[in-house]
């Protein structure tokens, strides 16, 4: 890379959510972007440089450590990092709950720990959640331990043996626990001069989405798709459009806090008659 530096954007997950967001926000931008599935990955970084974006593509399991450090220094040594977009993760039809709890917990606490030592001003991460996670009740003493165990130690607690859950439940924990972790990771990105916020998409047409619709609860979600203000499946581009909201200049007075982008389900849900 040549001439002046050039801001970097970081983007975990090349899937429908990833691709899209690293479309919307990459321009003038290198876009970092990371996957765990090296086909994936590929074909997302050459779609991405035939539409004029710079990208550098760097295999990374978020539920590695090393990984994911690796990423971190990687991306830093490119130049500043502007923001840093989480969306690796796994859903309950495709993964175990081992599987969840290691990508979908560990990986999003190690990226935040991982990135923190990088932030500068004007830094912003979002990290995907999910609506399954403001659909779950957990305990204040749980929610506590969940946003505050370091990364090493969150896949020991009580709360994710995955022998005492299903795969759906521990989606539903693990995005409530990314909820909360980036509630508790603001103040110490704060004194960075960065932000952290997270985002809950509803249902959304990418490819992990619709195995969801496929799956055994597809009729569930098609009722309350149906039950909702907007009535309709969300598209990846209208979570890019709330990603590109909350790393921008007009919301630097939100962080620590989550974002519902869900077309109105929840609020169907919580006032159904």
């Amino acid at each position: 890379m040549s001439g002046a530096v050039r801001d970097i954007m970081v983007v975990t997950g090349a899937g429908g959510m990833g691709e899209a967001i690293a479309r919307r926000l990459g321009a003038g931008r290198v876009v970092v972007l990371a996957d765990a599935a090296e086909a994936q990955l590929a074909s997302a970084a050459d779609r991405l440089r035939a539409n004029g974006h710079e990208v550098e593509a760097i295999r990374t399991d978020v539920s590695s450590a090393a990984d994911v450090e690796g990423l971190a220094r990687a991306a830093a040594a490119l130049g500043p990092i502007r923001c840093v977009v989480h969306t690796a993760g796994v859903s309950p039809v495709q993964a175990t709950p081992e599987q969840v709890v290691a990508v979908d917990v560990v990986g999003t606490a190690l990226v935040l720990e991982a990135f923190e030592p990088y932030v500068v001003s004007g830094t912003v991460a979002v990290c995907i959640a999910s609506m399954a996670g403001t659909m779950t009740t957990v305990d204040p003493a749980t929610l506590r331990r969940l946003a505050t165990t370091p990364a090493a130690g969150l896949a020991r607690l009580a709360e994710l043996d995955p022998a005492t859950m299903d795969a759906g439940t521990a989606y539903g924990i693990a995005k409530r626990a990314n909820q909360v972790r980036v509630e508790a990771a603001s103040p110490a990105w704060g004194r960075r001069g960065g932000r952290v916020v997270s985002i809950s998409p509803g249902i959304i047409a990418t490819p992990m989405g619709n195995a969801e619709l496929d799956g055994p609860f597809g009729e569930v979600m098609r009722s309350m798709i149906e039950m909702s203000g907007t009535r309709r499946v969300g598209t990846a581009d209208d979570i890019a459009a709330a990603v590109e909201f909350l790393v921008s200049p007009a919301a630097s007075f939100i962080t620590g806090t989550d974002l519902l982008v869900d077309g109105g389900v929840i609020a169907a849900v919580r006032n159904a008659s």
